[in-house]
């Protein structure tokens, strides 16, 4: 039996009196690659800031297993990587944006190094001439091009866990299709992938088990 990565209880979230995730049970088995399904307001982006450790449930329980311990704060929260829907790009370069987080993480890279993990996860999100576009800033890239650098950023770091949130909904036909194949490819490497998603092809594309979450909280 494959092991659990996470495991919820009653989760419950509200903003103020509107209850806006109502989860019995949450079972995730390492490696698993998930998409979250469901009508808008139902709580896809909610379950995606909870599970990424970035807010916290008004009830229930949730468990974070890694190496066979129980992990919770800061020290789960550097686990797991979030991809927004509408990702913010800093105003330096794409390198320096693609690179970010391992130097925030306090990995001192060589030139060589960074220019080496740069251009691989580059090529990974569907950029055939990596170098072609380090230079460049957030003004000069398209809105698909845009989130396959905030998904190279993710990639950059290599965690155990990413999460998506509607990540093919704004883009083009071929950065939606790179950016299938990125997450495909990463969910075959094992990584725990779990993507908010109302796009069919998507769901196809990363052979993903599919998760609906219930009715919207304000659905007649």
């Amino acid at each position: 039996m494959t092991a659990l990565l996470y495991e919820g209880v009653g989760l419950i979230q509200r903003y103020g009196e509107r209850e806006v995730l109502n989860l019995p049970r949450l079972e995730v088995e390492k490696g698993a690659v998930l998409a979250l399904t469901g009508p808008n307001g139902c709580g896809k982006s909610t379950l995606l800031r909870i599970l990424a450790f970035l807010e916290s449930p008004a009830a229930g329980e949730l468990r974070f297993t890694l190496a066979d311990a129980v992990q919770s704060g800061e020290a789960a929260r550097r686990q797991v990587s979030l991809l927004l829907q509408e990702p913010y790009l800093l105003r330096m370069n794409v390198q320096g944006n693609v690179l970010l987080g391992l130097r925030l993480r306090g990995l001192r890279l060589s030139r060589p190094e960074a220019g080496r993990i740069f251009e691989q996860v580059m090529w990974d999100v569907g950029f055939a001439r990596p170098k072609d576009f380090a230079d460049r800033g957030p003004a000069e890239l398209s809105g698909g091009e845009r989130q396959r650098v905030a998904l190279a950023a993710r990639l950059a770091l290599d965690l155990p866990v990413l999460l998506l949130d509607e990540p093919t909904a704004n883009v083009d036909a071929e950065s939606a299709r790179a950016i299938a194949e990125a997450v495909s490819a990463a969910g075959r490497r094992g990584t725990t992938v779990l993507c908010a998603t109302h796009d069919p092809a998507l769901i196809r594309a990363l052979n993903a088990q599919e998760l609906r979450l219930g009715r919207a909280w304000d659905e007649v």
